[in-house]
């Protein structure tokens, strides 16, 4: 189900170069036909009431699924927030939203709300969407369809070049989307990133519906469109690179004391943590511990200009950390919910080791058997807990139970429950032969 993109280019000739030099010979792969432009060219940034209202008139009026896509300022801005958002539907074109000019677009959602939105990696989108009131009832995402349907690679442009033939230029995805004005090839990047998403999303929906795995796909996305927001995460400042080197709590208060300090001065100026220092400088105060703004400065990661200027700030977290009292002090590591780590398993529980060993090859074979990437099949973290805390009578019933608790979608326990309770039955009769003791 691989088209190529000559069947597409009639009447779109300003689209591509060289279409007759893409078809070499039929016993050759067609070169890629690089995607240049879009088709209507790049339409004007939406940056006001009228021109939102215009847009959302435009969208509500269209037919069919609307393409999705968001453009964040990622290791140069604070948080996750879109800078601009990309949208295409038939009937409406494309249209490129700025949603710091226009923050609430929930307007915008509401007329799109019944549409399916399809988008390409739609976990990375959907938490800036939301934060400006657009949320999809119905979604198709084109990245986890690709890992479905096997692909070897399924970031957007591999997808695109993959099953339509076009190439997409990628330059700008890295770049400090909060710029302003954007410039215009940043633009026409971004309105070429939704210009085939739906053509895409047709492609890859007939090579699942082939494979017999379009269920499973709707079963996914419908899980993610369904799907709460994050709960904030429990000490984020554990996730600081190179913590594993901090042993003593005293200096993981000095961490924590630091991590806090630089996240309000991040936030207050907007910018990413780690450009005002990084994570490393955190690390070599808390183990060095400079008591002097001297010591501090010498220290690695410490000899920006804006480092000097917020010495204090640091220093004066470091006396925090080492001022808080001792039954204060931050665990060495946070209290651990579910089962421990796998590699101590063998000396914890031998019998939960084994059963995680077939229950690992049971799900590798069967993903193995169907083209799905063992993650997609059953989510790691459900195969641990279930071999470390199995049904005491692990019926094929019993196990569906446990994964169906768990969050596993219909498809994926319908595929892996009776091999799973099999490998399970088979180690508890072993056992009770006079094999591994649990």
């Amino acid at each position: 189900m691989v088209r190529r993109a000559a069947s597409s280019a009639a009447g779109v000739s300003a689209y591509f170069v060289n279409v007759t030099d893409a078809f070499p010979s039929l016993s050759e792969q067609p070169a890629p036909v690089p995607l240049l432009a879009p088709r209507e060219g790049i339409p004007p940034v939406v940056a006001d009431p009228e021109a939102l209202a215009g847009t959302v008139a435009a969208f509500a009026s269209g037919d069919g699924p609307v393409a999705v896509d968001a453009e964040r300022a990622s290791g140069y801005r604070y948080g996750q927030r879109a800078y601009l958002i990309q949208l295409r539907r038939a009937g409406a074109g494309s249209a490129l939203i700025d949603p710091i000019a226009c923050p609430d677009l929930s307007e915008l959602g509401t007329a799109i709300a019944d549409a399916e939105w399809v988008l390409h990696a739609a976990s990375q989108d959907l938490p800036c969407l939301a934060e400006v009131g657009m949320v999809p009832t119905r979604i198709f995402d084109t990245e986890l369809a690709g890992r479905l349907a096997a692909y070897p690679r399924v970031g957007l442009g591999a997808m695109v070049e993959t099953v339509l033939g076009y190439s997409l230029e990628k330059g700008h995805s890295a770049v400090d989307w909060s710029t302003r004005p954007l410039p215009e090839p940043w633009l026409r990047y971004a309105a070429l990133d939704v210009e085939v998403l739906v053509e895409l999303r047709d492609e890859i929906e007939k090579v699942l519906d082939e494979q017999g795995k379009l269920g499973w796909a709707l079963e996914e996305f419908s899980a993610i469109a369904a799907a709460p927001p994050p709960a904030p995460r429990v000490d984020p400042w554990r996730r600081t690179s190179g913590l594993h080197r901090v042993r003593r709590r005293r200096q993981l208060a000095i961490v924590r004391a630091l991590w806090e300090a630089r996240d309000r001065i991040a936030r207050t100026k907007d910018v990413s943590p780690g450009r005002v220092i990084p994570d490393s400088a955190i690390v070599e105060a808390a183990l060095a511990g400079p008591a002097s703004s001297a010591a501090l400065l010498a220290l690695p990661g410490f000899t920006g200009r804006d480092s000097r200027r917020q010495a204090q700030a640091w220093l004066s977290a470091i006396e925090a950390g080492r001022a808080v009292p001792d039954d204060e002090l931050p665990p060495s590591t946070l209290p651990h919910e579910g089962p421990p780590p796998a590699r101590a398993w063998g000396d914890k529980d031998p019998a939960a080791a084994e059963r995680l060993t077939a229950a690992r090859t049971a799900v590798a074979a069967i993903a193995d058997e169907h083209g799905v990437p063992t993650e997609n099949l059953l989510a790691p973290d459900s195969v641990r807990r279930l071999a470390w805390s199995p049904p005491p009578a692990p019926s094929a019933d019993a196990v569906a139970e446990v994964l169906r608790a768990q969050g596993a979608r219909a498809w994926q326990i319908h595929l892996t429950a009776h091999a799973l309770s099999g490998a399970f039955l088979r180690i508890a009769a072993h056992q009770g032969n006079g094999g591994t003791a649990g």
